[in-house]
């Protein structure tokens, strides 16, 4: 009998996507949750903490892969550190974490947070896999609506990115969970790099409004890294396949709700 995989984040953004494919590939899933869940169509729910590390034992118990996808604003490190002695203990085959471009390179709190994760994995004896994408179309929506609200959008010169699209990460993800371990492998970037003027005007455009624009200047280390392109793949990354202005089709497109919200500026 084929032991499950567990995944912790099962429940988020790129867990919703990445849980039907494993499904889809016949294998049973286990999905660690800080809530509970009712069971169903291949898929257990086991309730756990992995910021206090209370349930994940129980968790991993019998998983020969673990899929680590849970995060937040703080508190990743201590988090994967839970789990990786968890799994080490369990005996886990294949650790397959997701990670973010520019962990090593930005000199951001949220970023060393990730990095230390990434070690704790590397350094964990387990066999292990680690993806670094870029940020997702789902995050820059979320921050180009927010400009959007204001009377005028304040642009960061050279802030530039490479946003992917979650399905073509989650897609990505299965594979290398179905597979061997294998290291830290190529980041996963979207197809095309935008500036934040770019991905601001295409998001107005799909809702049909405007709004004026000016310039400002990111100060400090995080303004440099970012200006050199310190959070971007230029080359050697593997592409996804949805652009942004395919993502704003789909969601924010003629016809879609939001579209009629902001009309003028």
């Amino acid at each position: 009998m084929t032991s499950p995989i567990l995944i912790t984040g099962g429940t988020g953004t790129l867990g919703r996507l990445v849980v039907p494919l494993l499904r889809a590939a016949g294998r049973e899933v286990r999905v660690l949750s800080r809530r509970g869940h009712e069971n169903g169509n291949g898929v257990e729910y086991v309730t756990g903490d992995l910021l206090t590390g209370d349930g994940v034992g129980r968790a991993v118990d019998g998983a020969g892969i673990v899929l680590h996808l849970a995060g937040g604003p703080k508190g990743d490190d201590e988090a994967t550190r839970n789990l990786v002695r968890a799994a080490s203990r369990a005996g886990t085959r294949h650790l397959v974490y997701i990670s973010v471009i520019g962990a090593d390179r930005l000199p951001l709190a949220w970023m060393r947070s990730k990095l230390d994760a990434e070690r704790a994995v590397t350094g964990s004896g387990l066999p292990w896999t680690t993806l670094r994408a870029a940020q997702f179309h789902d995050l820059v929506l979320n921050v180009v609506r927010k400009m959007a609200a204001l009377p005028v959008i304040p642009i960061p010169g050279g802030l530039r990115f490479q946003p992917v699209d979650a399905r073509d990460v989650a897609a990505h993800l299965a594979e290398l969970t179905l597979g061997e371990p294998a290291g830290l492998v190529p980041d996963l970037a979207g197809p095309r790099v935008y500036g934040l003027d770019e991905l601001s005007r295409g998001y107005l455009k799909a809702r049909g409004g405007r709004r004026l624009t000016v310039p400002v200047r990111m100060p400090g280390k995080a303004g440099r890294a970012y200006r050199a392109g310190d959070n971007l793949t230029l080359r050697g990354a593997t592409l996804g396949t949805r652009t942004w202005e395919d993502f704003l089709a789909e969601r924010v497109g003629p016809g879609r709700p939001e579209a009629a919200v902001l009309t003028g500026g």
